[in-house]
């Protein structure tokens, strides 16, 4: 049975609104977590969480469970089928977390919900948020027609936020959609097998990720996806964009699906007690894999924002949140944006990028600042603690 009250509700349980909920409960706040699915997805797109974001989580308890359960990645490699154009090592990044941890959104989602449980806070499915409406002194939230009151409202409920449009916020950009096929399959490859590789191919870009197991994660931008990507269908991807000297072979396909995407990002991440974090305030292209890492930083400082302001602190530290932190998602949507245009690129102006991604990579300075943007660190100083 839902609570009548709370100090804050959270919307959506996926990695932001768990991330949220633990930064709270670790402070002692009263929080409601809901989600409208009856159970978790147990497959997911994102398969990489970064050295920032494992910072992050490591403040609130959750990043040394999760690397247990991962591979630790030294590089992240650009490719053109055989060809290495850019390769970015992470070994030697000003973090205690030195790589990017391949793991599985499914896997976050579990390290996450499991240490919010241990604190006594489960997630209420499957309830679906009918409406919002500001009162004196929080909020009026319909729960399934059912009312609870809350301080403050978080909403992590993705793309289409219910709680984001209830407040009222404008999500703005392109009208257009980016179509991806995605899976998780077995192959034969040469490829090593603790490194992200994303391939650029004028048909689109193709990003392949091994995950623990044996497991890889491919995610490839096409104009029709289908429905459930079989193995002829991937293979013949990789045939197109992956290595072709010594071709990968998919031997079994675990799971396939399709997502469309929008760049988009709210107007502002936050109007009054309503505060937006994750695909609620922002929404971009896979590329670069910062989507849920992104999110996972707004959560623990929307999070601490809140438990601060509950303390006793001043209402200005939830402004402070938003403008923080929609210019680092405005800086991830560029990112992703250029990492499509990259992958993009005419066949007159491939030679010229393949040149300049070589030179990037001939450049220590220049190729550490790649890393500090991919690893989520050029953000740090942006966020106090």
């Amino acid at each position: 049975m839902l609570p009548t009250t709370t100090d804050v509700l959270v919307v959506g349980a996926g990695p932001t609104g768990l991330a949220t909920a633990l930064t709270l409960a670790r402070r002692g706040v009263d929080v409601t977590v809901l989600d409208q699915q009856a159970e978790p997805p147990m497959t997911s797109r994102a398969a990489v969480v970064h050295a920032y974001t494992l910072e992050v989580l490591d403040l609130v308890g959750a990043a040394a469970p999760l690397v247990a359960q991962g591979v630790r990645s030294p590089g992240f490699t650009v490719r053109d089928r055989d060809r290495v154009l850019l390769r970015v090592p992470f070994h030697d990044l000003p973090s205690r977390f030195p790589y990017a941890l391949l793991v599985s959104q499914a896997v976050t989602e579990e390290v996450l919900a499991g240490q919010l449980a241990d604190l006594g806070v489960r997630v209420r499915r499957p309830c679906r948020l009918t409406g919002l409406t500001r009162t004196g002194d929080g909020v009026l939230a319909q729960v399934d027609g059912e009312p609870l009151r809350a301080r403050y409202v978080v909403g992590a409920d993705g793309l289409h936020s219910t709680v984001r449009q209830a407040a009222g916020i404008g999500f703005t950009g392109p009208s257009d959609l980016e179509s991806f096929a995605l899976a998780d399959v077995r192959v034969d490859s040469s490829l090593p097998c603790d490194e992200v590789a994303l391939f650029l191919a004028r048909s689109g870009p193709l990003v392949w990720a091994p995950l623990p197991d044996g497991v890889v994660r491919l995610v490839a931008a096409v104009p029709t996806p289908p429905t459930n990507p079989d193995r002829a269908y991937l293979q013949a991807l990789l045939d197109e964009r992956g290595p072709a000297r010594r071709p990968d072979r998919v031997t079994d396909v675990v799971w396939g699906s399709r997502f469309r995407v929008h760049h988009r990002i709210a107007d502002t991440f936050r109007s009054g007690p309503v505060l937006l974090a994750g695909d609620s305030g922002h929404v971009h292209s896979p590329a670069g894999g910062q989507g849920m890492n992104l999110g996972i930083c707004d959560a623990v400082a929307a999070g601490t924002a809140l438990a601060d302001v509950l303390a006793g602190g001043p209402e200005t530290l939830l402004d402070d949140y938003s403008i923080r932190h929609r210019p680092m998602a405005e800086d991830v949507l560029s990112l992703a944006a250029g990492l499509t245009r990259l992958a993009t690129a005419s066949p007159v102006r491939r030679p010229a990028r393949d040149v300049l991604l070589r030179l990037i990579g001939a450049v220590p300075p220049v190729r550490r600042n790649v890393a500090l943007r991919l690893s989520g660190l050029s953000h740090r100083e942006r966020t106090p603690g």
